[in-house]
Formats: C-alpha cells, structure tokens, sequence
C-alpha cells in the first residue's frame, strides 16, 4: 500500500508545531529525509535550528532554507555535480517564491512574530503548502536531472 504523504504531511507538521517545538526549517529537513529515504546527520538538523525567519527577525524563511539544504545534500549523495545543485537551488527558490509569494518570512506569516503568538503556530498551513510543494520539486526537477545524469 502507497503511503498518503500529504496526510502524513499534515499530521506530522501538526506534531512538530503543537507538540515537539520542531520549527520549519527542520520539519522540512525531517519530512523530506523520510520520504526520500535519506537519513541526516544530528548536525544538519543543529544547523537549521535559527532557520525559521533568521531567529525569527522575518529574514529569509525557514522553508525555502530547509528545502535548498535538502535538495543539496540529497544531489551530492546521488551524484549531481555543484553546477546542477546551484541550478536546482536557484529553481527552488523561483518555484518557491512563485507559488508561496515570496521568500520572506515576515512577508509569509499572517502576523510578526511576537510572544503571544506562540502557541498558535500561524505557519502551519503555510507550512504544509511549501512542503507538499517541495516533494513535489524534488519528484519532478530533482528525479528528472537524476535520471538524465
């Protein structure tokens, strides 16, 4: 039986958000290393811990970040050269700020970030998009370049 990956999509951003304090850049890291089968180091995921926002001063967002760092650990491992990585990275961030309307966390969330907003985890639905959207990158440009090399 083929797992539903975007009920499981959901389900675990749901999860990381309201129980486990995992913010986006490592629920991204997390999911994808599921889906696509590839195990990552404790160090990848120590270095996406700021990685929502820059600290959450509205920087660039934690999404488009844990997404590029994952297409280019999951490129290396499979064997695509530098030149495609960048390519692919450059990609990402096209198709990421077309569809999510930007790459900015303060333009993303509905709100600034501010203590109050805590437990409401206003990204989740921005969440779940951008990461159905990556799996989505990863099966359709990421694959493809795979299978051409």
């Amino acid at each position: 039986m083929t797992k539903d990956w975007d009920s499981y999509i959901e389900e675990q951003i749901h999860d990381f958000y309201h129980h486990k304090g995992i913010n986006c850049a490592i629920g991204t890291l997390k999911l994808m290393s599921e889906i696509f089968d590839l195990p990552l180091a404790d160090q990848v995921y120590d270095a996406a811990i700021g990685m929502h926002g820059a600290g959450k001063y509205g920087a660039q967002c934690g999404l488009l970040e844990g997404g590029l760092m994952f297409i280019t650990i999951y490129g290396k491992e499979k064997g695509l050269e530098k030149a495609g990585l960048v390519k692919l990275c450059y990609q990402w961030a096209e198709t990421f700020e077309k569809t999510m309307e930007g790459i900015h966390c303060k333009d993303l969330r509905p709100y600034p970030f501010t203590p109050e907003d805590a437990p409401k985890h206003l990204c989740e639905p921005t969440t779940v998009k951008a990461v159905k959207l990556l799996k989505e990158f990863m099966e359709r440009q990421v694959q493809v370049k795979l299978a051409a090399k």
